[in-house]
Protein backbone atom coordinates (compact mmCIF):
# COMPACT_ATOMS: atom_id res chain seq x y z
CA UNK A 1 0.00 0.00 0.00
CA UNK A 2 1.58 3.15 -1.00
CA UNK A 3 0.89 6.22 0.76
CA UNK A 4 1.00 9.60 -0.37
CA UNK A 5 3.64 11.87 0.61
CA UNK A 6 3.32 14.59 -2.22
CA UNK A 7 1.70 17.90 -0.74
CA UNK A 8 0.07 18.62 -3.91
CA UNK A 9 -2.67 16.67 -6.19
CA UNK A 10 -5.28 16.68 -8.99
CA UNK A 11 -8.56 15.95 -8.63
CA UNK A 12 -9.46 14.13 -12.22
CA UNK A 13 -13.00 16.02 -12.18
CA UNK A 14 -14.24 19.39 -13.59
CA UNK A 15 -17.06 19.33 -10.51
CA UNK A 16 -16.37 22.71 -8.59
CA UNK A 17 -18.54 21.17 -6.14
CA UNK A 18 -16.36 17.98 -5.51
CA UNK A 19 -12.93 20.05 -5.86
CA UNK A 20 -14.41 22.75 -2.54
CA UNK A 21 -14.91 19.38 -1.10
CA UNK A 22 -12.35 17.41 -1.46
CA UNK A 23 -9.59 20.53 -0.82
CA UNK A 24 -11.41 20.97 2.52
CA UNK A 25 -10.67 17.46 3.46
CA UNK A 26 -7.47 17.80 2.57
CA UNK A 27 -6.05 20.77 3.52
CA UNK A 28 -5.80 20.43 7.46
CA UNK A 29 -3.07 17.48 5.59
CA UNK A 30 -1.19 20.14 4.12
CA UNK A 31 -1.92 19.10 0.34
CA UNK A 32 -3.13 21.50 -2.18
CA UNK A 33 -5.52 20.11 -4.64
CA UNK A 34 -6.42 21.58 -8.07
CA UNK A 35 -8.85 20.54 -10.76
CA UNK A 36 -8.32 18.85 -13.81
CA UNK A 37 -10.35 21.83 -15.41
CA UNK A 38 -7.89 24.46 -14.02
CA UNK A 39 -5.11 22.75 -15.46
CA UNK A 40 -6.83 22.37 -18.86
CA UNK A 41 -7.06 18.83 -19.14
CA UNK A 42 -9.71 16.98 -21.11
CA UNK A 43 -12.11 14.60 -19.44
CA UNK A 44 -11.76 11.05 -20.97
CA UNK A 45 -14.72 9.01 -22.33
CA UNK A 46 -15.96 6.26 -18.99
CA UNK A 47 -15.49 2.99 -21.45
CA UNK A 48 -14.81 0.61 -18.69
CA UNK A 49 -18.08 -1.44 -16.92
CA UNK A 50 -16.50 -1.20 -13.48
CA UNK A 51 -16.75 2.02 -10.98
CA UNK A 52 -12.90 1.05 -10.27
CA UNK A 53 -12.33 0.88 -13.72
CA UNK A 54 -13.98 4.13 -14.62
CA UNK A 55 -12.01 5.65 -11.67
CA UNK A 56 -8.51 4.09 -12.56
CA UNK A 57 -9.14 5.57 -16.32
CA UNK A 58 -9.78 8.95 -15.13
CA UNK A 59 -6.86 9.07 -12.32
CA UNK A 60 -4.20 7.96 -14.57
CA UNK A 61 -5.37 10.33 -17.57
CA UNK A 62 -4.96 13.45 -15.04
CA UNK A 63 -1.84 12.06 -13.42
CA UNK A 64 -0.19 10.90 -16.87
CA UNK A 65 -0.94 15.00 -18.28
CA UNK A 66 -0.43 16.89 -15.04
CA UNK A 67 3.11 14.80 -13.86
CA UNK A 68 1.19 14.79 -9.98
CA UNK A 69 -1.02 12.37 -7.97
CA UNK A 70 -4.33 12.20 -9.29
CA UNK A 71 -7.35 11.67 -6.82
CA UNK A 72 -10.64 10.57 -8.63
CA UNK A 73 -13.79 8.90 -8.10
CA UNK A 74 -17.14 7.03 -9.94
CA UNK A 75 -20.16 7.27 -8.08
CA UNK A 76 -23.42 5.27 -8.57
CA UNK A 77 -26.54 3.63 -7.62
CA UNK A 78 -27.26 -0.31 -7.93
CA UNK A 79 -30.80 -1.30 -7.73
CA UNK A 80 -31.30 -4.98 -5.86
CA UNK A 81 -34.96 -5.15 -7.80
CA UNK A 82 -33.34 -4.16 -11.16
CA UNK A 83 -30.06 -6.68 -11.11
CA UNK A 84 -27.46 -4.04 -10.08
CA UNK A 85 -28.58 -0.83 -12.49
CA UNK A 86 -28.22 1.53 -13.23
CA UNK A 87 -24.79 0.70 -11.53
CA UNK A 88 -22.03 2.19 -13.49
CA UNK A 89 -24.37 3.88 -16.28
CA UNK A 90 -25.87 5.95 -13.42
CA UNK A 91 -24.93 9.10 -15.15
CA UNK A 92 -26.15 7.97 -18.51
CA UNK A 93 -29.50 7.27 -16.69
CA UNK A 94 -29.53 11.20 -16.50
CA UNK A 95 -28.44 12.32 -19.74
CA UNK A 96 -30.52 14.40 -22.10
CA UNK A 97 -29.52 16.29 -24.88
CA UNK A 98 -29.30 19.67 -23.13
CA UNK A 99 -27.80 18.33 -19.53
CA UNK A 100 -28.84 15.60 -16.64
CA UNK A 101 -32.04 15.38 -15.74
CA UNK A 102 -32.45 13.53 -12.48
CA UNK A 103 -35.79 13.31 -11.54
CA UNK A 104 -36.13 11.73 -15.15
CA UNK A 105 -33.98 9.34 -14.27
CA UNK A 106 -35.14 8.76 -10.57
CA UNK A 107 -38.72 8.25 -12.28
CA UNK A 108 -36.95 6.03 -14.08
CA UNK A 109 -36.07 3.68 -11.60
CA UNK A 110 -39.43 3.27 -9.96
CA UNK A 111 -41.18 2.66 -13.20
CA UNK A 112 -39.20 -0.01 -13.73
CA UNK A 113 -40.11 -1.25 -10.70
CA UNK A 114 -43.01 -1.09 -10.33
CA UNK A 115 -42.96 -2.74 -14.53
CA UNK A 116 -41.34 -5.71 -12.62
CA UNK A 117 -44.25 -5.77 -10.19
CA UNK A 118 -41.46 -5.66 -6.98
CA UNK A 119 -42.98 -4.68 -3.71
CA UNK A 120 -41.55 -2.27 -1.43
CA UNK A 121 -38.40 -2.17 0.30
CA UNK A 122 -36.25 -1.37 -2.71
CA UNK A 123 -33.03 -2.12 -1.70
CA UNK A 124 -30.45 -0.42 -2.88
CA UNK A 125 -26.51 1.05 -2.63
CA UNK A 126 -24.54 3.90 -3.58
CA UNK A 127 -21.20 3.08 -4.35
CA UNK A 128 -18.26 5.39 -4.73
CA UNK A 129 -14.91 4.33 -5.33
CA UNK A 130 -11.99 6.29 -5.47
CA UNK A 131 -8.81 6.01 -7.22
CA UNK A 132 -5.53 7.81 -6.51
CA UNK A 133 -2.62 7.71 -9.54
CA UNK A 134 0.73 8.43 -9.71
CA UNK A 135 2.68 9.12 -12.74
CA UNK A 136 4.60 6.35 -12.99
CA UNK A 137 1.44 4.21 -13.39
CA UNK A 138 0.72 2.87 -9.71
CA UNK A 139 -2.38 3.16 -8.28
CA UNK A 140 -4.85 2.50 -5.20
CA UNK A 141 -8.69 2.26 -4.89
CA UNK A 142 -10.74 2.87 -2.18
CA UNK A 143 -14.38 1.67 -2.36
CA UNK A 144 -17.43 2.88 -0.48
CA UNK A 145 -20.68 2.66 -0.11
CA UNK A 146 -24.05 3.02 2.07
CA UNK A 147 -26.89 0.36 1.82
CA UNK A 148 -30.10 1.75 1.79
CA UNK A 149 -33.50 1.32 0.30
CA UNK A 150 -35.75 3.51 -2.32
CA UNK A 151 -38.88 5.67 -1.90
CA UNK A 152 -41.46 7.33 -4.29
CA UNK A 153 -42.27 9.99 -4.71
CA UNK A 154 -39.12 11.72 -4.41
CA UNK A 155 -38.75 13.83 -1.45
CA UNK A 156 -36.66 16.40 -0.48
CA UNK A 157 -34.22 18.97 -2.71
CA UNK A 158 -30.94 19.32 -0.71
CA UNK A 159 -28.55 16.65 -1.90
CA UNK A 160 -28.22 15.58 -6.01
CA UNK A 161 -28.45 13.17 -8.31
CA UNK A 162 -31.15 10.09 -6.81
CA UNK A 163 -30.91 11.55 -3.35
CA UNK A 164 -34.14 12.28 -3.13
CA UNK A 165 -35.14 9.06 -3.37
CA UNK A 166 -32.80 7.22 -1.04
CA UNK A 167 -33.50 6.57 2.72
CA UNK A 168 -29.82 5.23 4.14
CA UNK A 169 -30.24 2.28 6.35
CA UNK A 170 -31.24 3.45 10.09
CA UNK A 171 -33.14 6.33 9.09
CA UNK A 172 -36.49 7.73 7.75
CA UNK A 173 -35.39 10.76 5.73
CA UNK A 174 -34.03 10.82 2.28
CA UNK A 175 -30.67 11.63 1.65
CA UNK A 176 -32.80 15.01 -0.11
CA UNK A 177 -34.47 15.73 3.36
CA UNK A 178 -31.03 15.87 4.61
CA UNK A 179 -29.09 19.01 5.11
CA UNK A 180 -25.36 18.76 3.83
CA UNK A 181 -24.14 18.22 7.86
CA UNK A 182 -26.11 15.26 8.42
CA UNK A 183 -25.77 13.81 4.60
CA UNK A 184 -21.76 14.12 4.76
CA UNK A 185 -20.68 11.47 7.35
CA UNK A 186 -22.85 8.74 6.80
CA UNK A 187 -22.49 8.89 2.85
CA UNK A 188 -21.07 6.37 0.68
CA UNK A 189 -17.83 9.48 -0.06
CA UNK A 190 -17.50 9.62 3.85
CA UNK A 191 -16.71 5.76 3.83
CA UNK A 192 -14.46 5.77 0.62
CA UNK A 193 -12.66 8.87 2.08
CA UNK A 194 -12.18 7.57 5.73
CA UNK A 195 -10.50 4.63 3.79
CA UNK A 196 -8.56 6.83 1.78
CA UNK A 197 -7.55 8.83 4.25
CA UNK A 198 -6.21 5.96 6.47
CA UNK A 199 -4.41 3.86 3.87
CA UNK A 200 -3.06 7.15 1.90
CA UNK A 201 -2.40 9.19 4.73
CA UNK A 202 -1.85 7.12 7.69
CA UNK A 203 -4.53 8.43 9.60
Amino acid sequence: MRRLTEEKIVLASHNAGKLREIGDLLAPHGIEVVSAGSLGLAEPDETENTFAGNARLKAHFAAKASSLPALSDDSGLSVVGLDGAPGVYTADWAETGSGRDFPMAMTRVWRELTEKDLAEPWFATFHCTLCLAWPDGHDEIYPGEVNGRLTWPMRGDQGFGFDPMFIPNGHERTFGEMPYEEKAPISHRADAFAKFTSAALGL
